[in-house]
């Protein structure tokens, strides 16, 4: 098992990575007294993959156990599903119990239960327990959570640390290819914003991760969650400049995502692998980015089986969804720009004739 610790003060907490180490989680959890009344927040099929071991493994640690669905897609993470969650949660919440959330499963049951937990009694413990690539390396740490409303994507939030990240590679082993693929969207992220190391690691033992090796999976987990840890660190509540490097390919990504659906024709991580080629592009169109350094962006996202091409959302839907990006500042907007491979810039106001040109590009075939 590799361990590293998220060090915020009296919010502190680890990361641990092990592979087929389920059983061992009550335990990990029972170490925290955080409670002794578990609401595992999951959807169906994550429940019947992985529920029984899960409960197994928090009932030999003697504690309450009550599951919570909700749907397997992001529309989960909206208002309505948040709602009856609270209320399902507050109706089982009586006399003597001390309740804490169980998230079981990818990024949007992550953040739907981290809000959960955040709001409920103005905050209850919360454990993260990721079961796809994505959310291991990326949305399980650092505290973000978030419901998502029409007009835009997590515009209902708020920061709120889990008390443990249990990340058991065990549980990729079941993700669907598309979801793992989706997944390395943000591991190609942390190379291009903080680590030439990891990016070269990714090109090169691409197929072993593709094929789903154990230890390079567990490997990359690792040093993804460290870096992410390294940053939290730095700027907890995302207002120090340091934490909006995490934002590289979100500004465009998350517009599409808005403008596709949710889900509809691109996941998250196939919404960030396009936006961040947009941003590639606009940073190598401000003579920021090499083109040789762009070039090896875009190949390695194509390699991985991502997404380099554009369709079935308009340029205009993307441009008004982007307009409601929690990360515009005074009016301005605010990208992360890479300039070389490890080593980005923050960048304002940058001109909308650019943007558009930039989701142009992403037309070219």
């Amino acid at each position: 098992m590799k361990k590293t610790r998220v060090k915020l003060g009296n919010r502190s907490y680890e990361i641990r990575i092990c592979r087929d180490r389920i059983g061992l989680l009550g335990k990990a959890i029972k170490q925290l007294e955080i409670g002794s009344d578990a609401v595992i927040i999951t959807n169906p099929s994550i429940k019947k993959f992985f529920g029984a071991r899960v409960k197994r493994s928090l009932l030999s640690a003697g504690f309450n156990v009550r599951f919570e669905t909700v749907p397997d897609s992001e529309k989960a993470k909206s208002e309505k599903h948040c709602i009856r969650l609270l209320n399902n949660i507050s109706r089982s919440d009586g006399l003597g119990r001390r309740v804490f959330i169980v998230a079981l499963g990818g990024g949007v049951i992550g953040d739907l239960a981290g809000f959960v937990a955040s709001i409920y009694k103005r905050g209850v413990p919360y454990v993260q327990v990721p079961t796809t690539l994505l959310a291991q390396v990326d949305s399980s740490i650092g505290g973000k959570v978030a419901i998502d409303l029409n007009i835009g994507k997590n515009l209902a939030g708020s920061f709120y640390q889990p008390r443990l990240v249990y990340s058991d590679i065990s549980f990729l082993k079941k993700l669907p290819e598309k979801a793992l693929v989706s997944g390395l969207a943000e591991v190609i992220k942390y190379g291009i914003i903080k680590s030439p190391a990891l990016f070269s690691f990714i090109r090169s033992d691409l197929k072993k991760i593709l094929r789903r090796c154990p230890g390079t999976l567990e490997r990359v987990v690792y040093k993804c969650g460290s870096i992410k840890a390294r940053v939290v660190e730095k700027d907890e509540l995302d207002n120090k400049d340091t934490r909006i490097i995490l934002n590289f390919g979100h500004t465009v990504g998350h517009a599409i995502e808005t403008a596709a659906g949710y889900g509809k024709a691109y996941d998250h991580g196939q919404a960030i692998a396009l936006g961040m080629l947009a941003a590639s592009f606009i940073s190598m169109k401000l003579s920021l980015l090499a083109k040789a350094d762009y070039l090896k962006i875009k190949a390695l996202i194509k390699d991985s089986g991502l997404p380099t091409v554009l369709k079935g959302v308009s340029v205009k839907d993307i441009m008004l969804a982007q307009g409601h990006d929690k990360k515009f500042i005074c009016g301005k907007n605010r990208f992360v720009l890479p300039v070389r491979i490890g080593k980005t810039v923050i960048k304002e106001d940058i001109p909308e004739s650019l943007i558009r040109e930039s989701i142009k590009s992403l037309l070219w075939t």
